[in-house]
């Protein structure tokens, strides 16, 4: 019985070490997470609030995930260290859900990446024709035209139809130097092209938004199927732990 604790031990020993290693890189991914919600947040914040119909919290969800991991990641340490069979299997289940969540989470973006483009081009249009320069999408409208330099859906010919152009014209938001511009060039349909950018915004908004779903996708399934690892070590770790501790009684 002496001998084959002392074979357990060595074994206990060594996954208990994969376990650490793998819980710090399982928070280094919950930090990942965090990260990219905040950067979707304040960064695809426009964009988002753009393509989807309605409000998205998905920026949300990955900030609470990221948060998450990062204190589970700790508890997986400290599981790991104090030898807890009870802890290591409420770990391990953790990690269970965790999985199926972004499993769920990286098939939905996949999918969404190929819907973007219908659903950019109605909702950009309804956009363009509703804009009045005050409202929250009208304000996302302005961002996209500065921060990409492009203008109107297609091109800047799809501000002719807003009930904004007869009036205030093209918006500044358009121009390619704001010092150059003013209200009665952008209403004129024939000085106007000459001030504002060339290239619509459809074509690179979808562009960019749909790389970097795949990028965002990408990271969650990777991310997804390292849990896993984490599960597997847990639960060995859980079931050699106790099975030395049924040899000492």
């Amino acid at each position: 019985m002496a001998s084959r604790r002392m074979e357990t031990k060595p074994v206990i020993t060594c996954l208990k070490t994969l376990l650490i290693i793998y819980s710090f890189v399982f928070w280094i991914t919950g930090a990942i997470l965090l990260a990219v919600g905040l950067w979707g947040k304040f960064m695809l914040g426009p964009y988002i609030s753009l393509i989807a119909e309605n409000s998205t919290n998905a920026p949300y969800v990955l900030i609470g995930t990221g948060t998450t991991i990062i204190v589970f990641g700790l508890f997986g340490c400290f599981a790991t260290c104090r030898g807890s069979p009870w802890m290591l299997k409420l770990y391990a289940m953790f990690l269970s859900l965790v999985f199926l969540a972004e499993l769920v989470a990286g098939i939905s973006g996949f999918v969404f990446r190929h819907e973007i483009k219908g659903t950019f081009l109605r909702t950009y249009n309804e956009a363009v024709h509703d804009y009045d320069a005050k409202d929250t999408k009208s304000l996302a409208v302005d961002n996209v035209q500065r921060s990409l330099k492009c203008c109107g859906v297609l091109n800047y010919t799809s501000w002719f139809s807003s009930p904004y152009f007869p009036i205030n014209g093209i918006p500044p938001s358009c121009c390619v130097n704001n010092s150059d511009c003013n209200t009665s060039d952008l209403r004129n349909v024939t000085i106007a092209p000459t001030k504002v950018y060339q290239q619509g915004c459809y074509e690179l908004v979808t562009t960019f938004i749909e790389t970097n779903m795949g990028i965002i996708a990408g990271v969650t399934f990777g991310i997804a199927f390292s849990q896993l690892i984490g599960m597997l070590l847990a639960c060995c770790l859980s079931r050699f732990i106790t099975a030395n501790q049924y040899e000492m009684v």
